[in-house]
């Protein structure tokens, strides 16, 4: 990826962007350890909505939200660009995904998170609950 200015703070947002598998691969893999490359495309295709975030014409940040066919949409894959980070981003990103999904008649927003985020979900105005999680490919 392309070395980011930090002083530049302009950033835009858009909903349903055309996105490019390999643009969100390379956000992903400078983002997560251990990402694995995949093709993005099934899976914007299924998703209620996403957002993308933009430092000029790179791609620093991305949300999805997936959703039941009903009134219960599912927050994915919150990705931040690790020079791009502890600028609002996130929450900005996670903001506007909720208004999008209310404006496409969604009643609840879940998410799933790692306990270091438990900050970031509380300032988005997430609520804890209780939650159940079976991983598919351990037997049982």
């Amino acid at each position: 990826m392309t070395r980011i200015r930090r002083d530049d703070s302009l950033v835009a947002f858009r909903v349903d962007a055309p996105v490019s598998s390999a643009e969100l691969n390379e956000l992903f893999a400078a983002s997560w350890c251990r990402y694995e490359t995949r093709d993005w495309n099934p899976v914007l295709n299924r998703s209620l909505v996403y957002l993308c975030a933009y430092h000029g014409r790179c791609l620093v940040g991305f949300v999805n939200v997936a959703w039941d066919g009903g009134v219960h949409g599912f927050l994915l894959d919150t990705t931040v660009h690790p020079e791009m980070r502890r600028r609002g981003i996130g929450r900005q990103l996670v903001s506007r995904a909720a208004t999008e999904a209310r404006d496409r008649d969604l009643e609840w927003l879940h998410v799933d998170f790692e306990p270091h985020l438990r900050e970031f979900y509380d300032l988005c105005g997430f609520a804890a609950t209780e939650a159940g999680l079976l991983h598919l490919t351990h037997s049982w």
